[in-house]
């Protein structure tokens, strides 16, 4: 069962780029942006990670990167209850940090959170770094999509990037309400 969750996941995030099967049960809708390779992935326990790069860089050298998380199974946690403990971690690893939140809202019949944390100089980077979040409660796991840059983007980046945070979405293929979108053979 784990492996199927794990499958689905990893799935939904291809959904928007490659189409292999209807999706089935709760998914993750999630698009590799164009210009961006998925460079690194993992499953431990109960978490799927996937984070995506700008072609010409890697995970271990970027300047832009999107992170995908999962939580297979967590259901206690709200998105405004992570958004907090991500902000007191980002505050204890930067202090002179800043934390805005953007929006609280449901999406699709879910509770979703976008904030923005700040930090002007990372010490172990010597650069600034601004990161969006988008998290969504879902019935059967947690999602969490963030957009990472070690520079402050230009205007037409934050647009760009909200943009993209906009079309990300959870749906559930069990509920006709939710249900989620047919997908090419």
């Amino acid at each position: 069962m784990q492996a199927r969750k794990w499958l689905a996941g990893c799935m939904a995030v291809l959904v928007m780029t490659s189409a292999h099967a209807q999706l089935v049960n709760e998914n993750l809708l999630v698009a590799v942006p164009d210009g961006y390779k998925i460079d690194f992935r993992d499953k431990k326990k109960n978490i799927v990670i996937n984070e995506m790069v700008p072609v010409a860089q890697s995970v271990n050298d970027w300047t832009e990167m999107v992170t995908v998380q999962i939580f297979l199974g967590a259901k206690g946690v709200t998105p405004q209850q992570f958004r907090t403990t991500m902000e007191g971690r980002w505050r204890g690893a930067c202090p002179n940090s800043s934390a805005h939140a953007i929006a609280d809202d449901v999406e699709n019949g879910y509770a979703t959170a976008v904030w923005l944390l700040s930090c002007p100089h990372n010490s172990t980077t010597g650069k600034p770094e601004m990161t969006w979040f988008k998290a969504i409660q879902g019935n059967d796991s947690f999602y969490v999509v963030q957009k990472a840059f070690k520079f402050s983007p230009s205007r037409e980046q934050v647009v760009t990037w909200t943009r993209y945070l906009r079309k990300i979405a959870v749906c559930d293929s069990r509920l006709l309400e939710r249900r989620c979108p047919a997908t090419a053979d």
